[in-house]
């Protein structure tokens, strides 16, 4: 599939979508966003997709917020509809989507490029990133999911912060928050986040799609993750990936897993 604001390649089972807006600093517009589901969806339904990594163009740039000139003479119900859509379209289709998702974060994440590393299932930085919430400054809130995802991680009275002041963390202070996972330089950044997928596509794909699912229900309002962990637990025994897993274990040899 042909983009124009995204560039995406899968190899060795690992789907590499980056952002390519590089003179908007790669910015989120809706033809973007809608470029992006359609990347992630794709990724997600190709059986050979074993992780998916999203990254930005260029050096300075994860995404640098959102297309402000796209909404910037919105009304009220105007602006909860693209608030809506984009959710739906993006941000909460990334946190539940069965394939594990992890953000190259190369540069400034601000706004809505915040909000889509947030909504992968975990991310990495390269030393230069700066990373922060400033809608605020421009008299909105973060909409797509920002309020609600940046507590989760980081906890309440640092997101209020952050969110408050529309201020930029950097790298270093990202990574004692719990933004991010792993800080490494630039150039290191997407060798490094491919050497993890390769330790993640080690295991059980099926497995893992079940955790995904089991550890998002404790974020998900009205639902009680320890019952869907014993579900998910459960039907984990009917898979031919267990199977595989436990045989491999007891032959003391490495598990080949068909991801069944």
């Amino acid at each position: 599939m042909n983009y124009e604001n995204i560039l995406s390649e899968t190899s060795n089972g690992i789907a590499t979508i980056t952002i390519n807006r590089p003179k908007k600093l790669n910015a989120l517009n809706k033809a973007t966003i809608q470029e992006l589901h359609n990347a992630f969806d794709t990724a997600d339904k190709d059986p050979n997709t074993k992780v998916i990594i999203v990254t930005g163009s260029g050096e300075k740039a994860f995404v640098a917020g959102a297309d402000i000139s796209e909404f910037s003479d919105f009304n009220v119900e105007e602006g909860a509809k693209l608030a809506a859509k984009g959710q739906e379209l993006l941000f909460d289709f990334i946190e539940n989507l069965s394939t594990p998702v992890i953000a190259a974060v190369n540069g400034f994440a601000l706004g809505g490029g915040l909000e889509l590393a947030m909504a992968c299932h975990f991310r990495l930085a390269s030393t230069n990133a700066k990373m922060g919430l400033p809608e605020t400054s421009l008299g909105v809130i973060p909409g797509y999911g920002g309020t609600q995802r940046l507590p989760q991680l980081v906890g309440k009275g640092r997101a209020m912060e952050m969110v408050m002041t529309a201020g930029m963390i950097n790298a270093n202070q990202a990574l004692h928050y719990g933004l991010v996972n792993h800080v490494v330089e630039q150039e290191e950044l997407l060798s490094f986040t491919e050497k993890i997928a390769g330790k993640i596509m080690r295991n059980s794909t099926v497995a893992i799609a079940e955790a995904i699912r089991a550890i998002n229900a404790n974020y998900t309002d009205g639902m009680d993750g320890y019952e869907v962990e014993i579900e998910a637990f459960g039907n984990c025994f009917g898979t031919e990936d267990f199977t595989e897993g436990t045989t491999a274990f007891l032959e003391k040899r490495k598990a080949n897993f068909p991801g069944k």
